[in-house]
């Protein structure tokens, strides 16, 4: 089933990401994309006024990203897309927080998803079934404290 995605309510409810991050976009694309390579998905996503610093994002065939300019929002795209679907949109799940985005999907016959539970799905599991892990590095100054910190007397 492919996704229709409000882009800044999901990053809203990402864990490792910030609205107040120039790359917010970014980040989750590189996230959607990886899920959608994983799960071979579709994943339409829209943001509003968003933009990709440096180079442009391409979309690709699983992960397609729209960019909404003022005075439209990417709510009012997720309605109209949801209208040009007409019937199919029963075949779409609509991921939003936004109770009158979630509305407007279930009355074109879309499922809904709240952008926190599709965090979970979002992030990739192990052999196990459980979520992986982000390897964590630390700078050669938090070592250094790390390491003064433990560093036993005897040392």
């Amino acid at each position: 089933m492919p996704y229709l995605i409000d882009g800044h309510n999901l990053i809203a409810a990402l864990p490792d990401v910030s609205l107040a991050d120039v790359e917010d976009e970014r980040q989750l694309l590189e996230k959607l994309n990886s899920f959608c390579t994983r799960t071979r998905r579709k994943v339409l996503v829209f943001f509003d006024q968003g933009q990709i610093e440096n180079e442009p994002f391409r979309s690709g065939h699983f992960l397609r990203a729209v960019f909404i300019h003022s005075p439209r929002t990417a709510d009012d795209a997720i309605r109209a897309e949801l209208r040009k679907l007409g019937r199919s949109a029963a075949n779409w799940t609509v991921i939003s927080s936004d109770r009158e985005v979630k509305q407007a999907a279930r009355a074109a016959g879309a499922r809904t998803l709240d952008s926190q539970a599709f965090v979970d799905i979002l992030q990739p599991v192990n052999d196990e079934g459980e979520p992986e892990k982000s390897e964590t590095t630390l700078s050669d100054d938090e070592l250094e404290q790390w390491l003064h910190l433990f560093k036993s007397d005897n040392d």
